[in-house]
Order: C-alpha cells, then structure tokens, then sequence
C-alpha cells in the first residue's frame, strides 16, 4: 500500500486524538494477568491487530468492536504459553507477555521480538531483571525461555539504562511475585503510569509510577475490569506540528496537556504558540519558526518518536537546527527520504544531524521506513508543492489511526492506494 498527497492544501477543522497504542499494548498483555478485561479507547491499528493474534495464539479470545474502539479479552483457557516468531515479527512489544505469563504460569517461551528498524532494543534488562527475582531464563535459537520453580520473588532492581518496556514487563511481573519488589531508575512515560493504573484497578497494590522508583507488593490474584486508555501523546505531537505547517485553524481533541509539555516548549521556543483549552489544543500556520535545538530524553523530556516530525518542521525554520537522538542515535532513516522531497539536513554521526531552513520542498516518490519516519514524510508532503508518493505505508498503519481519513476529514488532499 501507499500514499498519494497533493501538497500545500490549507486545513481547517478538528482532528480527535485516538488512544495510546503503547499504552494499549501493554494492556493487553497485562489481560493475561486474569481472566477477562474490557478495554476502551483502542486504537484499531497493525500492532494492536498483531497483539490480538498473539494472544489468540495462546489461547485467549478476543471480541475487537472497531466502530467503538473496544477490546474484550479472555484468557480463562490458555492452551500455550509460547509466543511463536511468526506473531513477534512484526513488533519488540510482543516482549511484553514475557512478566505476566511468566509470573502467573510459572513458564513462557517467548520468541526475541521485532519492530520498526530504528537502532538497538535488547531485552537484556528484561531478562536480567526476572532473573533477580528467582527465574530461570536461556535463549536458545532465537527464543527465551523462562522458567520459574514457585513464584518469582520480590526484590530490588535496576535499571542501568531507562526503559519503558523494560518497567512494563517487571511491573506486570511483580504484581503477583512473592513480597515487595522496588523498580529503581525506572522509566517514568505517561504509559508507564497508565499500565499501572490498570493493574492497580485490578487489585494490585502500586506505588510511585511516574517517579523513578516504583514499589510493588505482590498480592495472590487480580480480579477483571473495564478499563479506558490514555490519549496518545505522540499523534497529539504530530498533528501539533502539521497544524503549525499548514492549517488555517486545527483544532485537536481529546489531549492530556501534561503528557505533551516538552512539545509544547519546543513549538514555543520555535515561536509556536497553540492555544489550549479544556483537553484540546487550537493550532494555525505559523509565518515565521525559529530554529531551535533538541536533544532527545525520557520522559518528561523530548521524546525520540517525535524527532522525525520535528526535523521536517525545522525545514521551514530560518536557519540551522541541530538535533541529537540520545536514545536511539542511529534513528535517522528518513533523513534520505526527506533528502529527496529537496530538505537540506546532514548527518552530523553520534546520533547528530544539521537541519537547514528555510527550503521549499517539493513532491517525490519516498520510502516509509519505520513508523514516525512515515509521519514525518507524510507532514513534508503535506506542505510540498505538487505530489508525493509514500511507498509502504505499513508502518504508519501500525500506530496511527485512521491517519489518512482523519486529514482529509479536514481539508488534506490524501488517499490510500495499491
């Protein structure tokens, strides 16, 4: 599949955010925690589709109202405890059943997991950290597998490095182990919090998500529940940054500010001002954008999903910006893809580039390479003149949706095609 934009069409209109894919994910893997789980707000997008045949591989059955953006999931009658490779392919947060059927089965095979091409994710934190609490754990040709003799048993961990899936899966581990178990230097993403919240709903007993030290006491069985899923922050981001380029007014709803506050300073120190309002934000084209620097974090710092986007908004700055990607420096494959839309960006090496502005960008034929590398083709056709034509829009079909139908909604010139 592909993309077809006619660029520089001015829109006007609102755009509603639609719910986390990472924190959706997550929340379907902590299902396997109990026996059923409403969740609302679901994306029906690639990866939350992957999720649910992962979890109908081992035996769960999943009930997917699309109209409604629901999810029912019921994992009373596993008949695997194996996550195969040909389900983990397509996306690394298939990693995230590794803690809940480890802690309430005692075993799991689960194969190493795929994903957006973007630089190096290993699981070793995982691995290293269910070990501390009692497992047994080997790879062997290609696959983990994870045993453990009894419970897993509460402790105090590290983190040597931040990692959002990393806290996920120890936080869904700990929530049925033996005694309490302290997450250090854990990772402190609004996802992060919203898995917590669920389990919390469930009857697990958590303290200090959203700091860097969460306490987790284990309890002996979670109970269902309905939960509602948090509004993604990076597709708030994005069309943030699109409306900036090239909307008349844009209005964007269903946000939660705070989850977008390093965003927001960004687009100000640009000379962006949205306006914002009750969980919504107004944003119209701006005449002139600064440039600026960025360096991206863990949250509550910039966020690396967002670097993409930016650098084609920093195409339109007057002048040199430079942005560094701290958390995955080799992050930079749709730098030639912007490169052919006319962009005049340079690869600095160390997870450095040099954006010149401001240039005029005109259509082409690019690659989509990962996920947010789409979106940022996407916001550069938008504002090149004539077409632009954006090859294997899979990627984009994993965690945006509905991206296409939503800019047209509001004056975009786009559309999907063989």
């Amino acid at each position: 599949m592909k993309l077809e934009v006619i660029g520089q069409n001015e829109l006007e209109g609102e755009i509603r955010i639609s719910g986390a894919k990472n924190s959706a994910l997550p929340a379907m893997s902590a299902s396997l925690l109990t026996d059923e789980i409403l969740l609302k707000n679901i994306p029906i997008v690639e990866d939350i589709k992957s999720m649910a045949l992962l979890i109908k591989g081992l035996g769960g059955e999943i009930i997917i109202d699309e109209k409604n953006n629901l999810i029912r999931l019921n994992n009373k009658k596993l008949s695997s405890l194996e996550a195969p490779y040909e389900y983990v392919k397509k996306m690394r947060a298939s990693i995230l059943v590794l803690g809940p059927l480890l802690t309430k089965y005692g075993e799991v095979r689960v194969a190493y997991p795929g994903g957006c091409k973007i630089g190096a994710r290993p699981v070793d934190l995982h691995i290293e950290n269910l070990k501390r609490m009692g497992a047994e754990i080997r790879v062997e040709h290609g696959t983990i597998i994870a045993k453990a003799k009894g419970k897993l048993k509460g402790t105090r961990l590290n983190f040597e490095k931040v990692s959002v899936t990393g806290t996920e899966n120890i936080l869904m581990a700990a929530v049925l182990a033996d005694g309490e178990t302290i997450i250090e230097n854990a990772a402190k993403e609004p996802e992060v919090t919203d898995l917590a919240n669920l389990l919390i709903e469930m009857g697990a007993k958590i303290e200090g998500a959203g700091t860097d030290i969460i306490k987790v006491k284990g309890v002996k069985k979670l109970h269902p529940v309905e939960y509602s899923i948090i509004p993604d922050r990076i597709e708030t981001g994005t069309y943030l940054i699109i409306g900036s380029l090239i909307a008349k007014k844009l209005r964007i709803s269903n946000v939660i500010p705070e989850h977008v506050r390093s965003i927001i300073l960004k687009l100000n120190e640009a000379g962006i001002f949205p306006e914002e309002g009750s969980n919504c934000y107004s944003v119209k084209k701006s005449e002139k954008i600064n440039p600026v620097d960025i360096e991206t974090q863990p949250f509550p710092g910039f966020p690396t999903d967002m670097q993409a986007q930016f650098m084609v908004l920093l195409t339109q700055a007057e002048g040199r910006s430079i942005i560094r990607d701290t958390i995955f420096p080799g992050r930079f494959h749709h730098v030639d893809e912007l490169l052919r839309l006319g962009a005049n960006i340079k690869k600095l090496g160390n997870g450095e580039v040099s954006v010149m502005g401001k240039t005029e960008l005109s259509g082409a034929e690019v690659l989509a390479t990962d996920l947010r590398a789409s979106a940022s083709l996407v916001i550069a056709a938008l504002i090149a003149s004539g077409k632009t034509i954006i090859h294997d829009i899979y990627h984009l079909e994993r965690g945006y949706e509905k991206l296409a139908e939503k800019l047209k909604k509001v004056g975009g010139n786009i559309r999907k095609t063989e």
